[in-house]
């Protein structure tokens, strides 16, 4: 089926460059780290560790998702519209295999509810808990709320942000899946001919890669069996990847920062200039992340409201229309009912 042209500019926006944060950032870090070659270091992950962060708009579960995940309530959650999580959080667990799972909570990143100041600083601050890389962002998505263009937008402007190749990285986890803990329905009856477009260009965004998460149930083997779903899921996408986590250059030059800061540490425990050096550097980075942030939400907006104003011009359109065919049956009926009455009055002519 064809997409309407307010559709398609939404779906092919030229990607804004991230050259703003990597120059920027990589300015600074001139003749401190002895040119790029940290960047240009490709880190294959162990099977001992993988870092997973929760993504997803405010309210969709992501930390009762997460808290499913690490076995215990490590994150605060409750049911509220307004979100729980106010700062990035990073909670660990191992398994029975000996694997470390590093789970990261956000607040509403990317759902541009926020301030971008407030949303910049915590990107980065993702970004320094997992400095490593990200094997894995899960997509939280809520079964209790129709999924929106709105979101749509929100999830393609985290990719234009992070780059295409993140898309590689992502997983979509439904939360809620105790709606169907009393019926027959299934996922795929969920995402069957009344699947809204944009939640099905999300999927499709995602290469297929979906789970349900049920975060209410009390059932060992349930909340196993999701567990086991998502992490076959998680080794999927690193397989596709060649074991690679998920960096970008902020990534590698925050991590360089970082190992300059302690190193000056470990030569002097007191040495403020460095400290203060980092510190520095990560408010510039910050600011330099806000910006890029501000241009993108500002593009994707803006090209929502388009869709959004075209959808209602649509409807309103289609709804005029269909009052005035109401409006004609109306006058034809009474015109109808006028004859039958004339001709009762005075009888057939004919006759």
């Amino acid at each position: 089926m064809a997409m309407s042209s307010s559709k398609a500019r939404l779906l092919t926006v030229p990607r804004i460059a991230q050259t703003l944060c990597i120059t920027h950032l990589s300015s600074l870090c001139q003749g401190k780290m002895g040119g790029s070659s940290v960047a240009d270091d490709r880190e294959v992950t162990t099977n001992e560790k993988q870092t997973l962060v929760l993504l997803g708009r405010t309210g969709n579960g992501k930390s009762a998702t997460g808290n499913s995940i690490l076995g215990s309530k490590e994150f605060k959650s409750k049911c509220s519209s307004n979100g729980v999580t106010s700062t990035c959080e990073l909670k660990s667990t191992r398994l029975d295999n000996g694997l470390m799972i590093d789970v990261i909570d956000t607040p509403g990143l990317f759902d541009f509810t926020g301030e971008p100041d407030v949303i910049g600083k915590e990107i980065v601050k993702c970004m320094e808990l997992a400095m490593d890389g990200i094997h894995a962002v899960l997509l939280v998505l809520s079964m209790r709320t129709r999924f929106s263009r709105e979101e749509l937008a929100a999830i393609q402007s985290f990719q234009e942000f992070f780059g295409q190749k993140i898309r590689d990285y992502m997983i979509v986890v439904f939360a809620g899946g105790d709606e169907f803990e009393d019926s027959d329905e299934t996922l795929d009856d969920y995402l069957g001919k009344e699947c809204p477009e944009p939640l099905n260009e999300t999927i499709k965004l995602c290469d297929d890669r979906v789970v349900v998460f049920d975060n209410k149930t009390k059932d060992p083997k349930k909340k196993e069996d999701q567990l086991n779903k998502l992490l076959l899921l998680a080794t999927l996408v690193l397989d596709k990847n060649n074991g690679v986590p998920y960096t970008n250059e902020l990534f590698k030059q925050l991590k360089a920062l970082k190992a300059n800061s302690l190193i000056g540490d470990g030569v002097n425990q007191l040495n403020e200039p460095i400290a203060m050096s980092y510190e520095e550097h990560f408010k510039k980075l910050t600011e330099a992340v806000t910006s890029t942030l501000k241009e993108i939400t500002h593009t994707y907006l803006e090209q929502w409201a388009t869709v959004r104003a075209d959808r209602i011009a649509e409807k309103q359109k289609a709804e005029a229309a269909h009052s005035k065919f109401e409006n004609d049956m109306r006058v034809l009926r009474e015109h109808l009912e006028h004859v039958q009455r004339e001709s009762g009055k005075w009888g057939c002519p004919i006759l």
